[in-house]
């Protein structure tokens, strides 16, 4: 059986447009997918990217116009604005992180995480401010999720910072992602 593993962000709008996609393909191929959802924006800074919220104003339009243009393309719907993102610098360090350890707690599971994943990415995309979702909201909600209780994570014996080095390096030998 092939593998695939693949690196997201739960904060993006593209891999809420891909998510469908993605699943088409494991599903013809019947590959099996490795969900290897990362923090987006501790990667950017250091890998010569600019953060959108601190882009010029004529980037973060055309980013905008873009996504409009796939959401109408791909017929899915998308609020351009989540009320749940973060504007300026997040309360909770890690709120776009507990989404990810979700699906990576399904996965060690033994559960179908793309689902999941989806889910998630659409809870947040889809809001239109009454029905978004933040993710830091999602902490509580890992028992019902997941059906047992909060997960046990692995723990690295190098700590955190070499497993976000690490991220680092396996993203950029893959080159650029959206």
């Amino acid at each position: 059986m092939i593998a695939l593993e693949c690196y997201y962000s739960l904060s993006s709008p593209w891999a809420y447009f891909g998510g469908p996609q993605l699943q088409d393909i494991v599903r013809r191929h019947r590959v099996r997918l490795t969900l290897k959802p990362y923090d987006f924006q501790a990667v950017v800074p250091q890998t010569g990217g600019i953060p959108l919220k601190t882009r010029p104003e004529p980037r973060r339009t055309y980013h905008a116009l873009e996504l409009a243009r796939w959401r109408d393309h791909l017929g899915m719907p998308l609020n351009l604005e989540p009320a749940h993102y973060p504007k300026g610098v997040p309360r909770d360090i890690h709120w776009n992180k507990y989404a990810g350890w979700m699906v990576i707690a399904a996965q060690l599971q033994g559960l179908d995480a793309q689902p999941l994943s989806h889910a998630l990415l659409r809870a947040q995309r889809r809001g239109d401010g009454k029905r978004g979702v933040r993710l830091t909201d999602l902490r509580p909600r890992w028992r019902a999720l997941l059906g047992s209780g909060p997960a046990r994570f692995p723990r690295s014996r190098a700590g955190p910072a070499a497993g976000r080095a690490r991220r680092v390096k396996a993203g950029l030998a893959r080159g650029p992602s959206r």
